[in-house]
């Protein structure tokens, strides 16, 4: 029991085969430098772009939100009116 539980725990459920070009194959070197396997490598890297992309995701979805928002979009404007109307004038 215990060796099945840890067996399907422990190891990775997929296994992906992939062609690397130059770029990748300096990526995977440079994840390697840091102490990880190819394995580790390639799942810390797919981990770090999918978590990076969700946090896009989001701010895109808080961009359309606020740009949909009449009266932060009043807020905005009159936060740069003023901004703009203390800034000093730039060197001609």
């Amino acid at each position: 029991m215990w060796h099945k539980v840890c067996y399907s725990a422990c190891v990775a459920s997929r296994i992906v085969r992939a062609r690397l070009d130059e770029a990748s194959e300096r990526a995977l070197s440079a994840l390697m430098r840091e102490g990880r396997n190819e394995s580790e490598a390639v799942r810390a890297a797919l981990t770090e772009a999918g978590e990076r992309r969700a946090r896009r995701s989001a701010l895109a979805v808080e961009v359309a939100r606020l740009a949909a928002d009449a009266r932060d979009t009043t807020e905005r404007r009159a936060v740069m009116a003023d901004m703009e109307a203390a800034a000093p004038d730039w060197p001609a």
